[in-house]
């Protein structure tokens, strides 16, 4: 009897030698104009119908495409015929009669983007080959093992080139030593934990935010663009490593729904942005789902002002007390941070029934009144079972 072993699909991302830059920037010129060939061809078919049914599909353009490889150098078949599954997927994806066309030049350049299948690239010595180009990529040790499907070559603002394979990786999951944690997210600290730690707002871009104005007063803009990206990097290695050291602590996660979409149309839009809260939650969520985790993505309503101890509703409210970061509870006595005790309520919300914590988006629109009786007798449940 054999058992069979979970697998999850994660992405490579490989950095592309500098020599190979200019082939792939040429490449990348015939993949626009394919793509504006599909976005034109399907456009022209769909305008005499009124439903979506009637769009053309990825082996419907692939047929008309036959024998269009004469007229390109770099790229073959098999990216002509992905390409077009990519454009049928996306355009269903967004149900639009016509995308957005691929500019190959000028200020509004669309980043360089080859798509290609598994059978395209293959191994040859130290190097890859692909559509009869040997490219070379940096840490190939981590493509030894490594069985890919299919993958892409993508262009970052800076103008840098990257691989990008989807592997097939095993699952090794593990029970982890601590139950559950509530996760707050905020703007002075980024996350707070229901266990009392903290991740500090890092202020990735705030803290080059003056280099980057200088450096477009003086129309450097290959700076502007790195320094934004070391902003990012920044970010993203943060959140990689908390993230990654949430996932190994605990079993089940649970988050606050904090919207970045809405807050971002505030005044409070850079500071947002610079916390990286959609990135944090992205993260979580894959990295649970490969170890096994539970995430859960909870209503956050009114946890800041609910005493995690007593559940009154006696905590700071509105925007002119947002600087009180640490209360005291008027009718059970204790004295909670404010991040903190958000946490606690955040993990006990994400241990009730949907029903009884308001995660559903027709329980979130309940009255204050029905959302805190249900909160109570969540609570009292959950003292009643322990």
């Amino acid at each position: 009897m054999t058992v069979e072993v979970p697998q999850c699909i994660c992405t490579l991302r490989l950095k592309v030698k500098t020599e190979a830059y200019p082939w792939l920037n040429a490449a990348a010129v015939e993949v626009n104009q394919v793509w504006n060939w599909a976005n034109a061809t399907s456009y022209k078919a769909a305008r005499p119908f009124a439903g979506p049914g009637k769009w053309l599909s990825g082996f419907d353009l692939d047929k008309l495409a036959a024998g269009a490889t004469e007229y390109f150098e770099h790229i073959g078949s098999d990216t002509i015929q992905r390409e077009n599954a990519e454009f049928a997927l996306r355009r269903r994806q967004f149900r639009k009669v016509k995308l957005r066309w691929r500019v190959s030049g000028g200020t509004r350049r669309s980043l360089g983007w080859i798509p290609f299948k598994a059978v395209q690239l293959k191994r040859k010595g130290k190097s890859l080959r692909f559509a009869g180009k040997a490219i070379r990529v940096f840490e190939q040790s981590l493509l030894e093992a490594a069985r890919w499907k299919c993958g892409c070559f993508a262009q970052d603002a800076v103008g840098d080139w990257w691989l990008c394979l989807a592997v097939e990786r095993q699952l090794e999951s593990s029970v982890a030593k601590n139950e559950a944690v509530g996760l707050d997210l905020g703007l002075k600290d980024t996350v707070a934990t229901s266990d009392g730690e903290k991740l500090e707002a890092g202020r990735f871009y705030r803290n080059i935010e003056l280099k980057i104005a200088q450096a477009q007063r003086r129309g450097h803009k290959r700076q502007v663009k790195r320094l934004h990206r070391t902003a990012a990097r920044r970010r993203k290695d943060a959140l990689h490593q908390f993230s990654r050291k949430i996932v190994n602590q605990y079993q089940t996660i649970v988050v606050g729904d904090v919207s970045s979409l809405k807050l971002v149309k505030t005044r409070m839009a850079k500071s947002v942005l610079d916390a990286g809260w959609g990135m944090l939650k992205t993260l979580l969520q894959y990295k649970g789902q490969q170890a096994g985790r539970g995430v859960r993505v909870v209503s956050e309503r009114n946890t800041t002002r609910t005493c995690s101890s007593c559940g009154a509703l006696t905590g700071p409210t509105g925007l002119d007390l947002c600087a009180v970061r640490a209360w005291m509870c008027s009718e059970c006595g204790d004295t909670h941070d404010r991040d903190v005790n958000a946490a606690k309520n955040i993990l006990l919300a994400g241990r009730m029934p949907p029903s009884v914590s308001g995660n559903e988006s027709s329980s979130s629109a309940a009255p204050t009144s029905q959302a805190n009786r249900r909160c109570e007798s969540g609570r009292r449940a959950l003292k009643k079972a322990a």
